[in-house]
């Protein structure tokens, strides 16, 4: 074989691992190796669905377990080194019946490439009544052999599998796309042609979660909580 097709056969090989290689959901299993070139991160950007922009926040709302439960995902002006690569910090404030639960700071960075959005951890903070309880779920790519998971793909695929957290013993979260055509109608409006997808852990082998994203906007359902508020730093 020449060199020229030697080299253009690996270009299309590299290209395809620097996409997540992601599983199909008849392989039964979840894509858990990631390659991205050490230039092709980026802080900044994000996707249609999981955008890294900052100053961009969403707020979603609703009823768990009888409680009014508020999420704010918020993307900070701020930046943090994590496993060699400059993540992105998302701030995550949780509240019921007003009173805070919990608050974490996730670490993102994506693909300048794909514009696929990794998820390298996260710091979380928990309280009950107003104290601070424990640092539950808290990990780090690169720490006690944590390595950073795929969040959402810039242009995932119905029956995508990828683990979003692989964190031994703390956090080892996965999703499988299950809809590109999800419609969810929220106090903002309705929004269509969704990316739904089911979260479960081999953690909690009970559990299972959906989440709803929609394109230019991201998330707008998680579980019983819907979009009420988004945009640049909403009031």
């Amino acid at each position: 074989m020449r060199l020229a097709s030697v080299v253009e056969f690996l270009t299309v090989v590299v290209a395809a691992l620097s996409v997540g290689a992601l599983s199909r959901a008849s392989d039964g299993e979840f894509a858990s190796k990631f390659v991205v070139a050490t230039n092709e991160w980026t802080s900044t950007g994000g996707n249609s669905y999981f955008k890294l922009v900052p100053g961009y926040a969403l707020v979603l709302e609703g009823k768990n377990e009888g409680k009014i439960v508020a999420l704010t995902v918020t993307v900070l002006n701020e930046t943090l080194m994590v496993d060699g690569v400059e993540t992105r910090v998302v701030e995550e404030r949780e509240t019921a019946n007003g009173q805070l639960v919990e608050v974490s700071r996730n670490y993102f960075a994506s693909s300048k490439k794909t514009g696929d959005v990794y998820y390298f951890g996260e710091d979380v903070d928990t309280y009950d009544g107003g104290q601070l309880t424990g640092h539950g779920s808290s990990w780090r790519s690169g720490a006690n052999g944590a390595k950073f998971g795929l969040m959402v793909p810039a242009e995932p695929r119905v029956g995508d599998r990828y683990y979003q957290e692989l964190a031994a013993r703390a956090a080892q979260d996965r999703a499988e796309v299950v809809s590109l055509t999800e419609t969810v109608q929220t106090a903002v409006g309705a929004f269509a042609n969704c990316l739904k997808t089911i979260e479960t852990t081999p953690l909690e082998p009970l559990n299972k979660e959906f989440k709803v994203y929609a394109p230019d906007v991201g998330l707008v359902q998680d579980g019983n909580l819907l979009l009420t508020r988004y945009g640049i730093s909403p009031k």
